[in-house]
Formats: structure tokens, C-alpha cells, sequence
């Protein structure tokens, strides 16, 4: 019998959901014993896309709806040039869609005032893709720049700012904090990165891309970091990424936006079970 390349997609895509099952069954195994989320009394709906649809020269997202619960890390998962950064301005306040409601802590903020849509923004750190640090700032000049913008914090509450939220990702204060980014790893530079979106203690993180190009434990370690500031903090968090090992490992729920809509939302547990043509093939195309 000839050989099917849409078969062959097929069969890796189930092979591709198998490993995945695996890696997450050692995952839940390796949490046992650790200290859970703070747990809450209701499920609070911090972040909410509802309806929304936005174009520029053509459509780029169409009654797009999906929402992030308090302590949820939903990651948002796509072909390149889906919209998925998009999402991420749109909760920033960034963009306004053309039709719809984004929610922040239920308040619709598309119609806020510019100095309003900054007070909001403040409930929120943004992890850009490749760290974006200030080169010509030290670590921490780069940590303390959202403090110094949008506290009124003196000079040693920020120091001990600084240093809680580096020995938080897991650097040592005394080591990075006069270091330049450019004097740093990949990996130093992502964490310091965290570090900076953490500083003023927001209860939503919105990465993008936060794995990319770096090595697979590199990978990991960040993984990981965002993983802890769910359980640990109660952090909510919304995650743009092309790397599905590690969204699966990280996210409560995962969006998947294709053809401009959300085509799939649910846990990963839901996705890697799931028999959907299209989704098998992004899960064998994504781990290629």
C-alpha cells in the first residue's frame, strides 16, 4: 500500500500525545509531597476574553472567548502569525478589539482611559520574548525600573525588593545584581526577565514565548520557575508558546487558536486524549 503522508501525521501525532501522557504521569508523580497552590474558596475569574474579534487589513481573531481562573496558568498554543501575541496586547490594554469584552478582575477594560488602562496594567508583569532587558542597565537597575516607574518605594525597600524576587527565580543577589545582560546566560537573562515582570507583586504574568531559544534544560528550569509562581504565589498566568513539552507541563488549560478562533480549550489531560484530526496533526507537527 502506498505511504499516506496525512496517516504518517496521524501516527505521529498519537505517538507524540502518548510521550506527552508519560512525561505528565512523572510530573504528577514528582509533585507528590510538594505544597499545593493556595487554595481558594471560589473560583474567581481573573482574566476573560469574551467574544472578541479584531482586525487590521484583514481578520485576525473572530469571537475569540476564553477565560483564566485565579492561580491558572492557561497558555495559548497556535500556528506562527494565529494572533496569539495579539491576545497578549489585548489584555494589556495595548489593543482594542473591534468587537467584544476583555475582562480584568470582571472589569471591562476596551473602553478605559489611557491613564485608567495604566493603573490596571499594574495588576500585571509582562515576560517578553527574549527577556527585552535595558542593556545599558544592571540587573538591578532592569529589576527595580517598574518599582521606581510605579511605587513610591525608597531606596532600601527597593533593594530588598530586588533581592527577594532574584532569590525567588533562583539567583544570588550578591553574584547578578551589578552584572549587565550582557555579561549573563540565555537562561539568567529569562529568569531576571521574571524578575522584573514579579517586582511589583502582580496576581497576573503574561509571558511571550518564554522558552524560546534556549537549550532544553534551560527549558525546563524556566518551566519549572512558572510552574512555582502558581503554587507558591497563586499567580495567574497567561503563556504564549510554540514549545507544546512544555506547555503541557506548566498550563491548567491550554488554548488553541486556529483559522482565527479558538478551536480547542481544556486541560492537557483533555488534548492529548482527544481523537480531533487538526489537533493531532499540530501535536505531531509541533514536537518536530
Amino acid at each position: 500500500m502506498a505511504d499516506d503522508p496525512m496517516r504518517r501525521g496521524s501516527d505521529k501525532g498519537r505517538s507524540v500525545r502518548a510521550a506527552i501522557r508519560r512525561e505528565l504521569a512523572v510530573d504528577d508523580s514528582a509533585h507528590e509531597g510538594s505544597e499545593p497552590a493556595p487554595e481558594h474558596a471560589e473560583s474567581r475569574t481573573i482574566v476573560e476574553i469574551d467574544h472578541v474579534s479584531l482586525a487590521f487589513d484583514m481578520p485576525i481573531l473572530e469571537d475569540v472567548s476564553f477565560q483564566a481562573c485565579e492561580g491558572e496558568t492557561v497558555a495559548i498554543v497556535g500556528e506562527s502569525g494565529t494572533g496569539k501575541s495579539t491576545i497578549l496586547k489585548l489584555i494589556l490594554r495595548l489593543l482594542v478589539p473591534d468587537r467584544g469584552q476583555v475582562r480584568i478582575d470582571g472589569e471591562d477594560i476596551t473602553s478605559l482611559t489611557f491613564d485608567e488602562a495604566l493603573l490596571v496594567r499594574q495588576k500585571m508583569g509582562m515576560v517578553f520574548q527574549g527577556a527585552a532587558l535595558f542593556d545599558s542597565m544592571t540587573v538591578f537597575e532592569n529589576v527595580a525600573y517598574p518599582l521606581r516607574e510605579h511605587t513610591q518605594m525608597d531606596e532600601d525597600e527597593i533593594e530588598g525588593r530586588v533581592r527577594e524576587k532574584l532569590e525567588f527565580v533562583d539567583l544570588d543577589p550578591d553574584q547578578v545584581m551589578e552584572q549587565f545582560p550582557a555579561e549573563l546566560s540565555g537562561g539568567m537573562r529569562k529568569r531576571v526577565g521574571v524578575a522584573r515582570g514579579m517586582a511589583n507583586n502582580p496576581e497576573i504574568m503574561l509571558y511571550d514565548e518564554p522558552t524560546s531559544g534556549l537549550d532544553p534544560l534551560t527549558t525546563a528550569t524556566i518551566t519549572k520557575l512558572i510552574m512555582k509562581l502558581q503554587r507558591e504565589l497563586g499567580v495567574t498566568s497567561v503563556v504564549v508558546s510554540h514549545d507544546i513539552r512544555s506547555v503541557f507541563r506548566m498550563a491548567s488549560k491550554v488554548a488553541l487558536l486556529h483559522d482565527r478562533r479558538i478551536s480547542f480549550f481544556g486541560t492537557p489531560e483533555e488534548m492529548s486524549g482527544t481523537d480531533d484530526r487538526y489537533l493531532n496533526d499540530f501535536l505531531g507537527g509541533a514536537s518536530a
